[in-house]
């Protein structure tokens, strides 16, 4: 079976790896930092700011079961892409909305999934979702993974839009 990898972020890690995690065809969703300057960052480092990494979420897909076009829809559904640096109460860079691809293919997917939404009306501001390459992606601590279930907190809880 061939996997592909996609990686997005849409405000605290927590919900968005709970929220991937759980539509089939997805193997594996990781929390963890990327976008940024500093090697190997803490997630004190990322949380103080001026590593430039967002928290994200880095999605191992069966593309036989479901499409990256279908990560899309769910990302663009789980979040609110028009705040600037911000997703509800959580306010930084690290909690910035963005796309990074990992393939040409994936790059236009993106752009042209961005742009259906800008064009839809589903949303009263403009969106601000980044798309950027996919560099370096750093697993968070142990204690992120999974943080949810950790906490025995159920599929309620697993959406981070904020409207």
């Amino acid at each position: 079976m061939d996997s592909e990898k996609a990686t997005f972020a849409a405000g605290c890690f927590w919900g968005v790896e709970a929220a991937f995690r759980q539509l089939p065809g997805v193997l594996d969703a990781v929390s963890g930092y990327t976008g940024g300057n500093t090697v190997n960052p803490t997630y004190r480092q990322v949380c103080a700011g001026g590593s430039g990494h967002a928290e994200a979420v880095e999605v191992t897909f069966d593309p036989a079961r479901i499409s990256y076009h279908d990560l899309l829809r769910h990302f663009w559904e789980i979040h609110d892409p028009t705040t600037l640096n911000r997703q509800g109460p959580d306010v930084g860079e690290q909690y910035r909305s963005a796309i990074f691809y990992h393939s040409p293919a994936q790059l236009s997917e993106a752009l042209a999934s961005r742009s259906e939404r800008e064009r839809s009306g589903a949303f009263a501001r403009p969106i601000v979702t980044q798309i950027l390459p996919a560099g370096p992606f750093c697993r968070a601590e142990e204690y992120h993974q999974r943080y949810f279930e950790k906490q025995g907190l159920g599929a309620c809880h697993t959406s981070v839009k904020t409207g």
